[in-house]
């Protein structure tokens, strides 16, 4: 299946190989915006343990945003949208029973302004465009303290496709999915796989182990 610039194995590919719903956010009062550890990062990463019916494609990674990880994760002219930021990381999940497939992508900032200003960057200037032609906007909910989606197509037989940005504190997360059938992939899941996301990147930031996960 020929695909509209998605590659969702394509960001963990160059992570591992060095080439080139859970419950929402409640915005209290108490919640932390701190710069997270590589190995915060990669715990924030869903693995398999927090997503009950999703199968293991690659396992959590986290690297240092190096001028080659830079090129990944912002693939914008002199890499704009990197700026200040420590580390990249993704994680991804395939689902047999519907053909579907999520990348997780977080990038973690040395502060929430160095986040906040990167937001409209790469969303504007890239990730917003990976929802295939013409896609649709749709509401997330209270997930994070910014949040965008859209839902598009993946594939030129018109196999859905979405993909969602949301910051948190010192963080810039992103879900990329995709089904190779009609069906596989609607709004829903797609909320709850970035709630999800978008949790354990909370309780990391308040120093708590990550531990949001899907429902069964």
């Amino acid at each position: 299946m020929k695909h509209y610039g998605w590659c969702l194995a394509t960001a963990a590919a160059v992570l591992l190989t060095g080439c080139g719903g859970g419950p929402g956010s409640d915005n209290s009062a108490d919640d932390k915006a701190v710069a997270l550890t590589k190995e915060q990062v990669r715990e924030t990463l869903p693995d398999g343990g927090s997503m009950t019916g999703w199968k293991e494609a690659a396992r959590p990674t986290a690297v240092e945003t190096d001028e080659l990880y830079r090129r990944e994760a912002c693939p914008i002219k002199g890499n704009a949208g990197c700026e200040n930021s420590r580390f990249f990381g993704v994680s991804t999940f395939r689902h047999d029973d519907n053909a579907a497939q999520v990348n997780f992508l977080l990038i973690a900032y040395d502060s929430e302004q160095a986040a906040r200003e990167a937001y409209d960057v790469l969303w504007d200037g890239h990730y917003s465009k990976k929802a295939g032609p013409r896609p649709k906007t749709f509401a997330l909910g209270p997930v994070g303290d910014e949040r965008d989606a859209r839902f598009g197509t993946s594939g030129f037989r018109g196999e859905p496709g979405a993909v969602t940005q949301t910051r948190v504190g010192t963080t810039l997360l992103w879900t990329e999915t995709a089904s190779a059938g009609k069906g596989g992939v609607d709004e829903d899941v797609v909320r709850d796989l970035a709630t999800v996301l978008a949790e354990r990147s909370r309780q990391a930031q308040n120093g708590q182990t990550p531990s949001a996960a899907l429902d069964d």
